[in-house]
């Protein structure tokens, strides 16, 4: 169920609408937009007797969602979902577009610090990298764990970037809660419910990556587990399905970026490094990716790929990476959008212009 507030609701009113579904046994989501707030309803069985709900003051109607997924439908908010973040220009949604880049895994300080420098010299806002890696291999190279996120926390500090890095566990969730801007939950966890509820609890963004074989539903529904927990800033990320085609790592699935934003609020990033598994693949598919409308991109940089520790195949050389933003800011124009900079770029524009 939906509570649709009138355009001119008070906050005492929005909130004494909550305060009776909450009274009534079940969770409200108060989810604001441009033109109106919704409230959307969770937690009940079947039909909530809307009688009393729409009676109250400032209430417009009461109107029941069909589709399995509530709080990510466009039915509970027709605006697009904008994740800003405290003391930051940066967005995941709106005009701009987000670039997340950086190496697959976090290797050791050099190489964080010097991908990191290429990334915010080229125009990312977002810094990527793996502290934890869950690997097909159990004798592949996991990742620094804790210490990885110490040094991409010094990478922040140093350049600017905002963190973005995956957690696997309970364990990880915590500690890159504590750390990390945005945690991502990765293509393997994406239907691992107890993780995707941890994450809903979490103060941070989540970015949630489309499982391996999963449909646009079930990739919706694992983005209603963490928004029904509370965390309503989630950003969905599109990384390839797995289908009979040989050529690449995973068929990068773009047709599904449009069909997602016809039915929900969420913005949508796409993944063109996993999705195809193959470096000479990467730029083309980015650029397709901000052509069909992608709210952003979450690229594999790395300054020495054919000594990287992990994906280094996939992972792009920095001069690579310089000619697929000056691509992809041509193609985004075309658009009406922008890469926005960052604080550290602005400041560093601006001393550079005193």
């Amino acid at each position: 169920m939906l509570v649709v507030m009138q355009a001119q609701a008070t906050e005492e009113q929005v909130r004494a609408v909550c305060q009776k579904i909450e009274a009534l046994g079940y969770r409200a989501h108060s989810m604001p937009g441009a033109q109106r707030t919704a409230i959307g309803i969770t937690g009940n069985q079947g039909e909530v007797e809307s009688g009393t709900l729409e009676e109250m003051p400032g209430v417009q109607e009461v109107i029941r969602v069909s589709k399995p997924y509530k709080l990510v439908s466009r039915d509970t908010k027709p605006d697009n979902t904008v994740i800003k973040f405290p003391d930051s220009p940066v967005t995941i949604g709106g005009p701009g577009l987000a670039i997340v880049a950086g190496p697959c895994a976090i290797e050791n300080r050099d190489q964080a610090f010097k991908v990191a420098e290429c990334v915010a010299r080229a125009g990312a806002q977002f810094f990527r990298g793996g502290a934890y890696k869950p690997r097909t291999s159990p004798y592949s190279f996991q990742g620094m764990g804790e210490e990885g996120l110490k040094i991409m926390a010094e990478v922040r500090d140093r350049f600017g970037l905002l963190v973005v890095t995956e957690a696997v566990d309970y364990e990880s969730l915590e500690l890159v809660d504590q750390y990390a801007d945005v945690i991502q939950i990765g293509a393997r966890n994406m239907q691992n419910f107890s993780l995707l509820k941890r994450a809903g609890r979490a103060r941070k963004p989540v970015l949630l990556k489309r499982g391996i074989s999963a449909t646009l539903e079930e990739f919706l529904m694992a983005a209603e587990y963490i928004m029904s927990e509370g965390n309503y800033n989630v950003v969905l990320c599109e990384r390839g399905v797995r289908t009979f085609a040989d050529h690449t790592r995973n068929t990068l699935d773009l047709s599904v970026v449009p069909a997602v934003q016809r039915l929900s609020h969420l913005p949508i990033i796409v993944d063109p490094s996993h999705g195809t598994g193959k470096r000479n693949k990467v730029t083309p598919l980015s650029r397709a990716a901000v052509a069909v409308g992608a709210d952003g991109l979450i690229v594999e940089v790395h300054h020495d790929p054919d000594r990287a520790l992990s994906d280094g195949m996939q992972s792009l050389y920095p001069d690579q990476f310089d000619a697929l933003m000056a691509q992809v800011r041509q193609i985004a124009a075309v658009l009406g959008r922008s890469i926005p900079a960052s604080n550290r770029v602005r400041a560093e524009a601006t001393t550079s212009a005193d």
